[in-house]
């Protein structure tokens, strides 16, 4: 075989080995990044399961419950959705990994203003993408139940903090990323406004106390 003829050969051998080589790459990182995905997700049904048998183990006549970060709040729910989840005190990143968080500075709910909550939009927050005008939304704590229905939905960027601001009304407002099928940090956020529906009359002892650390 003359050199011409063995360097053609030995080029494709090298080239099938790469080929060989970059299939299997992607292949073991595919299934790591399957299971990871999987982790994640037995991870945040365990939370969730957890947090859900203790807040139905809880009781008002137990007395007030210190309400630090990270701490249960109630659950969230928005029926035609089949949305329902545990929502907690704070918003950091391991929160909102697990579970629905209370933005701290805002209204909770049973208090009068605005009760903000938020969540990821590949997570609890996902079926919001077909929420609409007229749904109902429930909001249960140790302090009692409280409804609401959705008045509007919009589109604004991270900066917009009006949504944040105190409300002369009772208000629920759901924050999460926008657009919901985006690939990496989406560049927009998503709001859900709603107003209370029902005034409970306010229980004799409230069920908890924001305890600031």
């Amino acid at each position: 075989m003359n050199p011409r003829g063995r360097a053609g050969k030995k080029q494709r051998r090298t080239g099938a080995l790469t080929i060989q080589g970059a299939f299997y790459f992607f292949l073991g990182a595919g299934i790591l990044a399957l299971g990871y995905a999987g982790y994640i997700i037995a991870d945040t049904h365990a939370y969730q399961a957890v947090e859900q048998s203790k807040f139905e183990s809880l009781s008002q006549s137990e007395g007030p419950h210190p309400l630090i970060e990270g701490s249960a709040i109630g659950e969230v729910k928005v029926p035609r959705l089949g949305l329902n989840a545990i929502f907690v005190q704070g918003d950091s990143p391991r929160i909102l990994r697990h579970a629905v968080g209370h933005i701290s500075e805002t209204a909770l709910p049973g208090e009068q203003g605005n009760v903000v909550l938020t969540a990821h939009r590949d997570s609890f927050f996902r079926p919001l993408r077909n929420i609409r005008p007229g749904d109902a939304i429930t909001i249960e704590t140790l302090g009692g139940e409280y409804n609401y229905q959705v008045d509007w939905t919009e589109v604004v960027l991270p900066s917009d903090a009006q949504v944040l601001k105190p409300s002369s009304e009772n208000t629920l407002t759901l924050v999460t990323c926008f657009p919901f099928y985006y690939v990496g940090p989406a560049p927009q956020r998503f709001i859900v406004r709603a107003h209370q529906i029902v005034q409970l009359q306010e229980p004799p002892a409230i069920a908890q106390t924001r305890l600031h650390l």
